[in-house]
C-alpha cells in the first residue's frame, strides 16, 4: 500500500512538473508575443477583409484585454511543440518502453497537425464563415463589431481546428497499443458521427448550424484518415478491415 502511495504520489508531482514547465513555456511565448500583438490583430482581422470596416471595444480595459489575449493565443501556437513533448513524456512511461523512440516523431508530428488545423481554419473555414455570416440581412443592417466577440470567434475556430487535426495523431498511437482497431471505428462510425456532431456544435463559437457544419465535414473526414491511420499502424491485426 505503501509503494503504491508513493506511485501515485509520484505521478502527480511529475505531473504537476510538466504543467509548471507547460505554463512557463506558454507565459514565456505569450510575453515575446505581446510587443507584436497590434500585427497579430491586424492578421486575425484579414479573413474579415471586405467584410468588416473596423472593430470596436466598450471599455475602457478592453483594448488591453484583447491585446493580452491575442498575445496569449499566439503564445499558444508559438509553444505549442513544447506543450506537446510535456504531455509526451507524462504519458510515454505508460506505453512502454518501445514508445520511447517516437518522441521526436510525436512532437514533429503533433505540431505539424496542429499548425495545418490552425491554417486550416485561418485560410479556409473563417472567411468561409464570415462571408456567410456577414451577408444575412446586410442590406438592412449595419455590422458593428465588437473586437472581444470578433477575436472570440477566430481564435475559437483557430484552436479548436488545431486539436481536432491531432486526431490522427491520437488515433496512430491508440492503434499501436491495441486499445482501439480499425475495424471497431469503422462498426461505431455511426456513434462517432453522432459525437461528432454534438462536438461541433459545442465548439462552434456562434453555435449555428452552417458553421457547426463548416467544422463537422473536416472532423468527420478526420476520424475517416483516423481508421486507416490505425489499420497501417495496426499493422493488419485481427480486427482490422479496410
Amino acid at each position: 500500500m505503501a509503494e503504491r502511495d508513493l506511485t501515485v504520489t509520484g505521478h502527480l508531482d511529475e505531473l504537476r512538473r510538466r504543467i509548471i514547465i507547460a505554463l512557463a513555456a506558454l507565459i514565456g511565448a505569450a510575453v515575446l508575443c505581446l510587443p507584436l500583438s497590434s500585427a497579430i490583430l491586424y492578421a486575425l482581422k484579414l479573413p474579415a477583409r471586405g467584410g468588416i470596416e473596423r472593430l470596436v471595444y466598450f471599455s475602457p480595459e478592453e483594448a488591453l484585454l484583447i491585446y493580452m489575449r491575442v498575445s496569449i493565443i499566439a503564445g499558444i501556437v508559438i509553444s505549442f511543440p513544447v506543450l506537446a513533448y510535456q504531455a509526451w513524456a507524462f504519458a510515454a512511461p505508460a506505453l512502454g518502453k518501445e514508445f520511447k523512440r517516437y518522441t521526436v516523431y510525436f512532437v514533429c508530428v503533433s505540431a505539424l497537425a496542429f499548425a495545418a488545423g490552425c491554417a486550416f481554419a485561418y485560410f479556409a473555414l473563417i472567411p468561409a464563415a464570415l462571408s456567410f455570416l456577414l451577408t444575412i440581412g446586410r442590406d438592412e443592417l449595419e455590422p458593428v463589431i465588437s473586437a472581444t466577440r470578433y477575436i472570440s470567434f477566430v481564435t475559437g475556430f483557430i484552436l479548436a481546428c488545431g486539436a481536432v487535426f491531432e486526431m490522427p495523431v491520437a488515433a496512430y498511437f491508440l492503434g499501436r497499443t491495441g486499445i482501439i482497431s480499425s475495424g471497431l471505428m469503422r462498426r461505431k462510425f455511426k456513434y462517432a458521427f453522432v459525437v461528432i456532431l454534438i462536438a461541433a456544435a459545442v465548439i462552434t463559437p456562434t453555435g449555428d448550424a452552417f458553421n457547426m457544419m463548416m467544422l463537422a465535414l473536416p472532423m468527420l473526414a478526420l476520424y475517416e484518415l483516423s481508421i486507416w491511420v490505425v489499420f497501417f499502424a495496426s499493422k493488419g491485426r485481427a480486427g482490422d478491415v479496410k
